[in-house]
């Protein structure tokens, strides 16, 4: 029973563990990703899908979690690099996001964002079925 609630604590302890950014280390790490001026705020991120990163990023759109059916992935990386140290390649995810909102001349908004190879399917009425 002891080795029982002594894994449970380990794995409480172990799921909880992430890169924590201050405020300014997270705007100075964006500033030097190219994103200053962008607001994430309005980004997309309510869904029946996955999100992932700091972007909250959607597993059926921009990245592959292996377990989204269908999935676009349309930036074109795995959702779980989306979740380790290095923000990197959430930002390089990120701009292509917010390239594509302006290709489209609509910006970022709250919901989904087609990909450009999606932008002739019909727009979905209820955003919560994909």
């Amino acid at each position: 029973m002891k080795a029982l609630a002594s894994l449970i604590l380990l794995t409480l302890c172990m799921s909880g563990q992430a890169k924590v950014f201050t405020k300014c280390e997270l705007a100075t790490t964006l500033k030097n990703g190219g994103l200053d001026g962008y607001y994430a705020t309005a980004w997309p991120t309510v869904s029946v899908t996955r999100d992932y990163g700091v972007f909250q990023m959607n597993s059926y759109w921009w990245c592959n979690d292996g377990r989204t059916s269908g999935a676009v992935s349309a930036c074109n990386i795995s959702c779980s690099s989306l979740m380790d140290d290095s923000i990197s390649d959430d930002i390089t995810c990120a701009k292509r996001v917010v390239s594509h909102g302006r290709a489209k001349g609509v910006g970022v908004r709250n919901n989904p964002i087609r990909p450009p190879s999606d932008q002739n399917k019909p727009q979905r009425s209820d955003p919560t079925t994909f």
